[in-house]
């Protein structure tokens, strides 16, 4: 059984390893770069407690087997319904439902708090990934071409949007994870 959860302090180190692999591995990620240890415990405690870090785990077990995050879609202020997503899953995890569970626990938790719209971007091509954002709701929004340089060619990314809320007004202010928890509907 695979059990989500929020992320801990403590999970940092391994949240950088699952990154790591696909920073260095892959253009799925346009970081050069693995962050440390140091740098995923400072985003996963930035903004206050605002954006949610969810991790998934076997029932017997501490070692994650992927992780999924929202955080800040852009700047300015009318933005602060929208948050951009990101699910990982370990090399080990991969096609084991792993990514669909997080990302449905990451939605309603962010639904919980009253954000109206999710991004995610994704590396093109990546069929995988694609099947993934879309089983859980996100639709192609639009295509950024030839905007990332790695692993010695250049990348479009796709923009896929999901809507948490219907546009119905002026929407409550966002609740902080911190306060709200993860959440799983049925």
């Amino acid at each position: 059984m695979i059990l989500i959860r929020a992320a801990r302090p403590e999970d940092a180190a391994q949240i950088a390893a699952i990154y790591s692999t696909h920073v260095l591995a892959s253009a799925v990620s346009f970081e050069t770069e693995p962050p440390s240890t140091r740098t995923i415990r400072a985003r996963m405690e930035g903004e206050d407690g605002l954006y949610p870090w969810l991790v998934a785990t076997g029932e017997d077990t501490d070692a994650l087997l992927g992780y999924a995050s929202a955080m800040r879609f852009r700047e300015r202020a009318a933005y602060r319904f929208c948050v951009e997503t990101s699910v990982y899953v370990a090399s080990g995890a991969a096609r084991q439902g792993v990514g669909r569970l997080l990302y449905e626990a990451l939605i309603d938790t962010l639904r919980a708090q009253n954000f109206t719209q999710a991004i995610a971007v994704i590396t093109l091509p990546n069929d995988a990934s694609i099947g993934l954002h879309e089983s859980v709701g996100f639709r192609r929004a639009g295509v950024y071409r030839e905007v990332g340089w790695k692993q010695g060619r250049w990348h479009d990314v796709g923009i896929w949007q999901a809507s948490l809320a219907e546009p119905n007004g002026p929407p409550e202010e966002p609740l902080r994870f911190a306060d709200v928890g993860v959440r799983r509907d049925p």
